[in-house]
């Protein structure tokens, strides 16, 4: 596919003139261009891009023949025929420059490697010097609307009616006319022998343009009428044509040869793309072209007639224009790329709307990586009165405009290619580590990539090579393209080495071009080797080489076979290669390594021929090749995954047609040790899907992702795209009878696909951005004229519009076996949302009823995975509230999976499911909820929600109706967990809930306190919070928790000093010692000490000692310290009066007197006592005490 990159570039004419050009026409290969303007034709070199060669008309001649209108190149490009107004055809011989050769020669440094090493380098760099000689004008008598070429041919048609068919020499061979009123016209060629059926008396043919693989011309009449002329018979003896009913509004028409398709301009702003009917010759609508209100409601009806319409060399695109002007990019299927009308190109950065650019010509370049267009002649004033463009004194020049674009290649990843330059995706580079070794000279993707070593880069005057790779490295961030520049028509071989950078890096590995040889079937990779099918110019031999990576692409290392026949088609599978030849037939070669010699060689071997030639009307309608495994299953053993493996089958695109062949296995089978060589033939070709413009498949085999890596993937324009799937018995059971192997189903993507990862799951793309320079002062017009174009790398999910055909077509089971294979995904969550939405958004939104809705069927299918209860509550929040209703009638009651969230302790997702209740039920049932969830997170240490609950209670007003809140008509959707939104009351849960400083208990009252004016409704949810708080509190102290009753008050700002206090009479009260003691080893992990063997023989020689002090120093140091805290809260009399009576008091109370410690003592005394004297001397808890010790 083809993206516009960069500025457009303005070439300038050298010849001082006062006539603008207005009319640009290439030559065959599209290295010529020839330009007219009124009095002067010009031909143009396409690279480098300058004027060889100009003829200026004389005044006289001018005034007899008028002005010059079109211009139509000689197949050989040998003459060029342009159409004057008084009706004359001038006849223009190109000729060859005699002793000058070349006009312009590149001037390069001397000594410059590249001219040393590159033999032939310097003369493809050259422009040729060409001259023009006048012949003698025909004159036609009739203004002249429309002339294209024919092979020796040049048909024209003029105003009068007639179709005029002359010879490129006319002077001799003379010329015949045909009148447009013989022509018999009629809705298809059944019916046309029967005589004239549409009246075309005073009509001609407004445009007109011929296919070669639809042997006619497809025409605009001049009342707006569609019509195909196809000879009868050879040499345009005897014509016949039918035409397009209901359609009278044409205006210009181009013609698609390898796809066969006539793409016909109206006046509405529509293209309309026909086909001709093989069954019964009529003109038969495939698609349309034009802009959608959706994506363009400014200007979709607004853009005038269609002006021209362009197929790319390759004629998988179309450029459009119209007469208000603008560009836009279609597929040849009809999916959207680019257009000019919207965004960056149609508005200034301030806001303000730009005038689109008005085109009067235009044509592709070379390979389709260049557009020439010429502007009209307002918009060429329009840009010289701009800033920056040449002062009124200077000469007008002419200007042609030339849009830079990279297009794509058919890969497992995405590949751009420019005319000199590569554009790879080499994985992420972020899993690469980082190194500091990266020296200055350490190459880097943010700069310009490396080109070949010695060669000249050819830089742009604005803007530099360097700009324009950091703008397309950095697009996505930490996604760069890696741009390798190369030598334009050489051919190159490179190495992909990773660096130990933040990125993987480009190296050229060789570079060695051929000049006896020209790639005429394309690359392709096997192992270790290149695969080439080239055309040998020494030897006049089409080959088939192939080159070893590791070296040189020269022919000593080369592997060659000589071939019979014009190969135009190439691609491996496995260790077969498959060639298409121009004969129309298909061969299959077999590709064996061997090591007879110092470097690796291959062996190629003809295994098999294929002729096609009965389906194949021309060589040139097919577009790709491609040998598969996939097969329709019919014969085969499913128990036999080994055939997986094998090359099952041939893919033919046929002008958009996908056909099949498969081997044919219903004879006697061959086993493989009888003959390994002997293959099987193919059956009768099977078309599989319609508009096709990529196919993917894979030679790799996965047990466990069989669905996706068997699956044949098509793409289809703007139909989007269809998976040809295996359906697979479950638990290798017998399949059913009735039930097909494989089923086509189709999806859309917003993106266009480039490449598909079929492990993963994702559809890889690339996507036009813009950047606006018309701010910046001193820059030429084009750049505030036109936005700067980048391109990005762009990926989508596509499984869960499979699961959803699937469900659909009652195949749940194989839903279930596909889902289940990518589980794995991390993004599966995502898959399992965008299902339940879509689905949801369709039917909820739907103006008529449904009579078998999918949203039940597809919540069933979700609850077979354990991420069931976030899918729906996820899918919920990003969805209006007003299709709840219908959502959660499907799912279930919402309060019902809020306890199924606590059931699992999954408080997160019922956190979610508390929005939900919050909005679909009165303030009392979301209390209620609220406070199970509450308690469920103070019980699990989830501080974090703790504290988002209790924002939440608070805000949960007792002055709230106890109705539900009415139903809003938006939603803001929202993609995280938690409490960002809640509607209608404007709760903010995403604050933080404590002010604690680092190091230091905030013992503030923070939630029993209102912060401001507060109402009676306001002090109780306060009160109701803290109840629950004490409640907790109480709970953690009774089972003696002290840890996680320290971490509950720092994290919550909960007083614990004055509520000890508070509770020392009841709950702080201790009744077992030994119990609570060990609890608190248990709670901090603290070991019990070790009793020491002096200890253990005199138990009563120290022990006396250490229990008197250790009674003395807790009693004084802990609950003198804890009602000195506790001044603020209670008297000091009171808290004296009740400190025998509290748990921390309790510690001392072992006993009034030391000598009854002693005469109690046993062999459980000293133990208890280095139990009890441990944590004195732990410097890591109570330090005040241990201060005193000491």
């Amino acid at each position: 596919m083809y993206f516009l990159t960069g500025w457009p570039r303005r070439l300038l004419c050298p010849l001082k003139s006062e006539e603008e050009p207005f009319h640009i026409h290439p030559n065959s290969q599209r290295f010529y261009f020839a330009v007219l303007s009124e009095t002067q034709l010009s031909i143009w070199f396409s690279r480098p891009s300058v004027m060889i060669v100009s003829y200026i008309e004389s005044v006289k001649a001018a005034a007899q023949f008028g002005f010059y209108q079109q211009a139509e190149w000689k197949p050989d490009d040998s003459m060029i025929a342009v159409a004057a107004a008084n009706g004359y055809i001038l006849m223009f011989d190109v000729v060859g420059g005699g002793e000058d050769k070349y006009l312009y020669e590149p001037v390069y440094p001397k000594g410059s490697p590249r001219v040393k090493v590159t033999p032939g380098y310097k003369e493809e760099q050259c422009a040729p010097a060409l001259s023009l000689e006048m012949k003698r004008p025909i004159d036609l008598e009739a203004p002249i609307t429309s002339i294209k070429s024919l092979q020796e041919d040049l048909l024209v048609s003029t105003a009068d009616g007639y179709l005029h068919i002359l010879h490129w020499d006319g002077v001799s061979n003379g010329r015949k006319a045909i009148s447009l009123c013989t022509v018999p016209f009629s809705l298809d060629l059944q019916s046309a022998r029967g005589g004239p059926s549409l009246d075309l008396e005073g009509l001609y043919i407004r445009d007109m343009e011929y296919c070669v693989t639809l042997d006619g011309f497809a025409v605009v009449l001049d009342d707006g009428r569609l019509g195909f002329i196809s000879p009868v018979a050879s040499r345009f003896t005897q014509l016949q044509g039918v035409w397009a009913a209901d359609v009278t509004d044409g205006t210009c028409v181009a013609v698609n040869n390898k796809y066969r398709l006539m793409a016909f301009g109206c006046a509405s702003g529509s293209v309309l793309v026909y086909m001709i009917d093989t069954t019964t010759g009529s003109m038969q609508l495939s698609h349309k072209l034009e802009l959608t209100p959706k994506h363009f409601p400014d200007v979709w009806n607004k853009t005038g007639a269609v002006k021209l319409i362009r197929w790319s060399p390759d004629y998988s695109v179309a450029m459009v224009t119209w007469e208000y002007g603008g560009l836009s990019l279609w597929s040849v299927f009809g999916a959207h790329l680019i257009c000019t009308l919207g965004e960056d190109f149609a508005y200034r950065s301030d806001g303000t709307k730009k005038d689109p650019i008005k085109i009067s010509s235009m044509c592709w370049g070379a390979e389709g990586y260049h557009l020439w267009v010429i502007t009209s002649r307002e918009e060429a004033e329009l840009v010289e009165n701009m800033e920056g463009a040449p002062p009124p004194t200077q000469t007008k020049q002419a200007g042609i405009l030339q849009f830079h674009l990279i297009k794509s290649s058919n890969q497992e990843q995405v590949l751009l290619h420019g005319e000199d330059r590569l554009y790879l995706t080499c994985g992420d580079p972020t899993q690469v580590p980082s190194s500091s070794s990266d020296g200055p000279n350490t190459p880097h993707p943010h700069n310009l990539a490396h080109g070949l070593e010695g060669s000249p880069l050819h830089h742009r005057s604005a803007p530099s090579p360097n700009s324009i790779s950091q703008g397309l490295s950095t697009l996505l961030g930490h996604k760069h393209w890696h741009v390798v520049q190369v030598q334009p028509h050489k051919l190159h071989s490179f190495r992909i080495q990773k660096a130990f950078t933040s990125t993987s890096v480009l190296r050229d590995k060789y570079s060695v071009c051929e000049q006896n040889m020209t790639v005429t079937g394309g690359l392709a990779w096997w192992n270790d080797f290149v695969v080439v099918a080239c055309y040998n110019f020494t030897d006049r031999q089409e080959e088939l080489r192939l080159y070893l990576r590791s070296s040189n692409l020269d022919n000593a290392f080369a592997s060659v076979t000589k071939l019979h026949s014009d190969t135009l088609l190439l691609n491996v599978f496995r260790d077969l290669i498959v060639l298409f030849r121009a004969d129309c037939s298909i061969f299959l070669y077999s590709i064996e390594r061997r090591h007879d010699g110092p470097n690796p060689s291959a062996c190629v071997e003809l295994l098999q021929e294929v002729s096609m030639s009965r389906y194949i009307p021309h060589p040139a309608l097919v577009v790709s090749v491609t040998l598969t495994s996939v097969r329709t299953e019919t014969g085969i053993a499913l128990k036999a995954p080994q055939q997986a493996c094998m090359a099952e089958s041939i893919m033919l695109n046929l002008a958009g047609q996908l056909i099949m062949l498969q081997r044919d296995r219903s004879g006697p089978q061959v086993r493989e040790k009888e003959d390994q060589k002997k293959l099987l033939p193919f059956c009768p070709p099977v078309v599989l899907a319609q508009c096709v413009e990529n196919v993917w498949t894979t030679c790799r085999s996965n047990k466990k992702k069989r669905h996706l890596l068997e699956a044949l993937w098509l793409s289809c324009g703007e139909a989007g795209m269809k998976v040809w799937l295996p359906l697979f018995p479950r638990d290798h059971r017998k399949p059913h009878s009735f039930l097909s192997r494989r089923i086509m189903l189709p999806f859309h993507i917003n993106i266009y696909p480039l490449a598909v990862l079929f492990e993963d799951a994702l559809v890889l793309g690339a996507s036009n951005e813009t950047v606006l320079y018309d701010g910046l002062q001193g820059r030429e017009p084009l750049e505030v004229t036109f936005p700067y174009c980048t391109v990005e790398r762009t990926s989508q999910i596509y499984l869960h519009h499979i699961l959803r055909q699937l469900l659909v077509r009652n195949l749940g089971e194989q839903a279930l076996l596909l889902a289940q294979s990518c589980a794995a995904l991390p993004y599966f969550p995502h898959v399992m949302e965008l299902m339940v939405h879509v689905v949801l958004e369709e039917e909820a939104t739907s103006r008529e009823p449904i009579p078998d809705p999918l949203l039940p069927t597809v919540a069933k299918f979700i609850t077979e995975f354990p991420l069931f209860l976030q899918t729906i509550v996820h899918c919920a929040r990003k969805t209006e509230y007003a299709l709840w209703n219908y959502l959660f009638a499907a799912v279930g009651n919402p309060k019902d999976l809020f306890e199924e969230c606590l059931m699992a302790q999954d408080l997160d997702t019922a956190a979610s499911y508390l929005i939900i209740l919050q909005n679909m039920e009165v303030p009392a049932v979301s209390r209620q909820h609220a406070t199970l969830l509450f308690n469920t997170a103070l019980e699990q240490g989830k501080w974090d929600l703790c504290r988002h609950m209790i924002r939440f209670l608070k805000a949960i007003g007792s002055g709230e109706m106890e109705t539900p809140p009415p139903t809003p008509t938006t939603q803001e959707p929202s993609s995280t967990g938690g409490f960002e939104f809640f509607r209608n009351r404007s709760i903010s849960l995403s604050q933080s809930a404590d002010g604690i400083a680092a190091g230091k208990f905030n013992l503030q009252k923070t939630f029993s306190m209102p912060s401001g004016p507060s109402t009676k409704g306001d002090c109780a949810e306060n009160m109701y919070i803290d109840m629950m708080l004490w409640r907790h509190a109480r709970h953690l102290l009774e089972q003696v928790r002290l840890k996680d009753l320290g971490c509950f008050s720092a994290q919550l700002g909960f007083e614990l000093i004055g509520w000890l206090c508070r509770e020392r009479t009841r709950v702080a009260r201790l009744d077992d010692f030994v119990m609570a003691l060990k609890c608190l080893h248990k709670d901090f992990l603290w070991p019990f000490p070790v009793i020491p063997a002096c200890s253990t023989s005199s138990p009563f020689k120290d022990g006396h000692r250490k229990t008197v002090l250790s009674q003395r120093l807790l009693k004084s140091q802990s609950a003198d310290s804890l009602l000195n805290s506790d001044m603020d809260t209670a008297p000091p009399q009171a808290s004296a009066r009740n400190s025998n009576h509290t748990w921390l008091d309790g510690l001392g109370a072992l006993g009034p007197e030391p000598k009854e410690m002693n005469t109690s003592s046993s062999h459980g005394g000293p133990q208890t006592q280095e139990a009890f004297l441990s944590p004195l001397t732990n410097k890591s808890w109570w330090p005040s005490s241990t201060s005193a010790f000491t």
